[in-house]
Parts: C-alpha cells; structure tokens; sequence
C-alpha cells in the first residue's frame, strides 16, 4: 500500500526532500543514531505541549489516548456532533493523512492548531512572517478538512512558546511586490511529497547546515563524496547545484572548466548565479580537488595591534531562553604558554543566575581592557545586545556597541573567513577550519547543539561530570578560535 504525506513528512522536505527519500526508502541499516539534541528539541515539544493542555481554561475534548483507525473514527464523531475544541485528533482523505494538535470549531466547520515549543513566525518583530515549515503541516490539516467537507475557511494556527495565537492564513499574501500564499507553498510541497512516494521524482542528497542532525547524515555524506558532489562546495547549495549540473555534474569538471565560457555580460548560462559567484565557485572547486590544497587569503587582513587578546565564545540553551555560559581564552603577545580560561557560568536556568553571569563576564572583559577581541560570527554581538536590553543595570547600549568596535573586536567569520580567505573544505564553520588546521576537540562529537543537550542533563541531574564537559567544550571552542586567527595570520606571512 502506498504510504500517506503526512505533517512530518512535508516538514523534512522543507528542510530536505531527499530526506523524505530516504525515510521512504532508505537501507534502514545505514540510518545513524538518533542526535541527542534532535531527542531533547522531541522531549520538550511534547513536555510543552502537555503544559499547555494541562492548563487550558476551556472545555475540550482529549482524544490522546487513542490511535490509529479508532482515534480516526472518534475524531469524525466528535466533529459531526460539533464539538467545540478537539486535542490530539487524527483525520485522513484522498492518501493525506494528518493528527493536528488542536480542531477548534468555528462557524460551521473546523480549522486546525498545532501547539509549538517555538516561536510562531520567523524574523524581525516589525516584520515577521509565518514559519513555511509549519505552514505546510498546517496547509496539510487545513486541506484534508476541505476534502472532507469540515473546513471553516483556509485558515489555522498556531499556540507558541510565548503564549500566543498565531495566525496562518493562507490567502493572505507575502506582500505587496509578492503576491504569492501560503497555500501555494503547501501546494507545490505536496506535489513534490506525492511525486517522490510516486518515484517519479528522483532527489539527491545535498550538504548544508542541516545535515549534521539528521540520522542520514552519514550515508548522505559518503553518497556526496563517491559522486563528487557539488554541494560539497562552500555556499553552492542544492537549489545551485540543480541550476548547474546538467552542464557541470561535479566539482572535478567544474574545477577543470573555463568559468568564461559560460559568461555573457553580467549574466551567465546559471540561472541565478552571477558572474562573480560563478568564478568563486570555480576556485573553491580546485581547492576541493586539489590533493594537498592550502587556504589562502585573497585580500589583504588587518588586524589589532593589541597585545592581550581574548578569544569570546557564548553558550544558549534557546528552549530555556537563558545564556548559560559566557568563555574566554586570553592569551598576552601571541605567546600559548599565556594562555588562560576564564569563563561565568549561570549555575540554574532563572534570569537571576544569567544576569550574574553576564554581569561577572562584562566586569572580566572590562577589567581586561586594552585588548583585541575575537570571536565567530555576529551571534555574541548580537546575544550581548538582548542580554543588555534585558539586564540594563549591568551595562549601556553604547557600552556594548563600544565593546564590539570594529577596531578592536573582529568577527573572524563574517570579517575575515568569508571576506578575504578561501579553504579547501566542504563549509566553513569553526569546527571544520580549526581541525583543518590540525586542532581537535578534546569531546568526540563537539557541537553547539550538543552543549545544549548536556546542560538540559546538567540541570535535571547536577552531575559535576556534565558541568566540565561544558566548561571543556567552551574552553576548546575559543582555543579553536585562536588556533584559525593564527592561521590566517600565517597566510599573510
């Protein structure tokens, strides 16, 4: 029997459709572990989903501990009689199956609700925009009520983290220069779930950011490298790859291609692929198969002149919304052997201990002043900005702002790495260049990610074991990030 599209499946193919593949019909032996963390974001959606239930001040229908064809039969039941509010149904039409969170009545038929341990939409406050991942799961439940002939309207929601309603409505369009729905983007993923259930679209693994967690990650990984993928290229992404390769399949041939024989103008034969991105490609191309390939830098670097310098690096668990952790390695003249860590450590997830912790971190980094700062990507800043809009006794806006003065605190991802350098590798993410550059982790499988998993295990158990594989990985991240400014200082030497 032909299995349904269901919620999960067009979330994962948001993310990746060879993941849908895969899950369809992948070597189930080949499957990875599951990520510790990917188990944990699990433990907390459904743990936040019964809070919110628990302390619903409405009258509702519990239908959670049923399943299958009987949860089926008694979720159509309690529609027919009207039923003001539905938790935990299950409803299926037409090879499209779905058990939406919530089915409110409202006029004379139902829309659908999930409850989400995240925030509902994406993006600035002034400018925010429903999430497409949870769009399409909705767009599912919304549709297979139509089919039914329950829908009150093409519309749902959303019950978020922070307490509130969402909205999805899917006629409203993305703007005014963007007359595109909601609904389309449901439309056009359930089209490509039911074409790949079909077999009659074939899909390939791609690398990105994403990979990492997923349980394919390993067979996906060991596809790319026997096919010479081109996503193994830095930014070169699948929607990129599948522009180019029916003309350049791999990164060999893109390597030994002449990128001015697809120029013409300021455009080239790749949709939507400039002539500037076009050669970086290129080059990336023959740094990837190049046996012995070096980095190397493609414009000049300048850099502080400081003698101290501290190399910062921050820890957030985002499902507690608290900043646990604030690391720096200083080092005086260039010289290892000065080397010391430091760190402030929020020793419970309340607001109280993460307000000492960034107050301790800002009196060290004061105390440390003249001096260079370094860190990877504009997440520290970023994070210091919220922490002093929400502690603004410790510090001042400018104060901040002050503290991440280009000329003397460097972003060595955005300023550097991406900017002026090239590497032979598949990203460039601290993990990969520091162990490029020979540097390794003292944890086996070292990750933001996992830092998170193990200070949820920190909190629940209190063992001083877990605290130190924290504090080691935090310490081992900001030595990673000397170990590439001492690279790329050596580049320019």
């Amino acid at each position: 029997m032909k299995p349904p599209v269901t919620a999960s499946m067009l979330y994962d193919l948001v993310a990746c459709s060879h993941r849908v593949t895969m899950d369809l019909f992948g070597d189930a032996t080949e499957r990875d572990a599951p990520n510790p963390f990917v188990e944990l974001l699990w433990e907390k959606g459904s743990l936040y989903e019964q809070q919110v239930i628990a302390t619903l001040k409405v009258p509702f229908l519990d239908l959670s501990t049923y399943a299958g064809n009987e949860k089926e039969h008694l979720t159509l039941a309690a529609m027919e009689r009207g039923e003001p509010l539905i938790y935990s149904g299950r409803i299926q039409a037409d090879g499209l199956l779905g058990e939406p969170d919530l089915l409110r009545k409202e006029s004379t038929g139902y829309i659908a609700g999930d409850i989400k341990s995240g925030s509902g939409e994406e993006g600035p406050e002034d400018n925010s925009k429903p999430k497409i991942h949870y769009a399409v799961q909705l767009g599912l439940y919304t549709d297979i009520l139509e089919r039914k002939g329950l829908s009150s309207g093409r519309r749902a929601f959303v019950w978020d983290i922070h307490g509130a309603e969402v909205p999805y409505d899917f006629h409203e369009p993305y703007g005014k220069r963007n007359p595109r729905t909601l609904w389309q983007d449901y439309q056009d993923a359930l089209h490509e779930a039911q074409a790949i259930i079909d077999r009659q679209q074939e899909t390939l693994p791609a690398y990105s950011g994403v990979c990492k967690l997923c349980h394919w990650y390993t067979a996906c990984t060991k596809r790319l490298k026997e096919s010479d993928d081109l996503t193994m290229i830095p930014e070169l992404g699948r929607s990129k790859r599948d522009v180019m390769i029916g003309t350049l399949p791999t990164a060999t041939e893109l390597a030994g291609a002449n990128p001015a024989a697809f120029i013409t103008g300021k455009k080239t034969a790749f949709a939507g692929i400039g002539p500037d991105t076009l050669q970086k490609f290129h080059e990336r191309a023959k740094l990837l198969t190049t046996k012995d390939a070096k980095p190397y830098l493609r414009a000049p670097v300048t850099l502080p002149g400081h003698d101290r310098e501290l190399f910062f690096d921050i820890e957030v668990d985002p499902m507690r919304d608290v900043c646990y952790l604030h690391g720096f390695v200083e080092r005086q003249g260039r010289d290892a052997t000065t080397e010391k860590f430091f760190y402030t450590f929020a020793e419970e997830p309340t607001p109280e201990a993460e307000k000492k912790a960034f107050a301790d971190a800002w009196t060290y980094v004061k105390s440390k002043r003249p001096c260079a700062i370094y860190y990877y990507s504009k997440y520290e800043r970023t994070l210091y900005r919220k922490l002093q809009g929400k502690y603004p006794d410790v510090c001042t806006a400018e104060e901040i702002e002050e503290m991440f003065d280009p000329a003397h605190a460097v972003d060595l991802y955005n300023d550097v790495v991406t900017k002026a350098t090239e590497w032979p590798t598949w990203d460039h993410s601290i993990k990969t260049l520091a162990k490029f550059l020979g540097f390794n982790w003292r944890d086996t499988h070292p990750s933001g990610a996992a830092s998170i998993e193990w200070f949820d295990r920190w909190v629940k158990t209190g063992d001083p074991q877990v605290r130190q594989r924290i504090l080691d990985y935090n310490e081992d991240d900001c030595i990673a990030t000397r170990v590439l400014l001492d690279g790329i200082r050596q580049m320019a030497s």
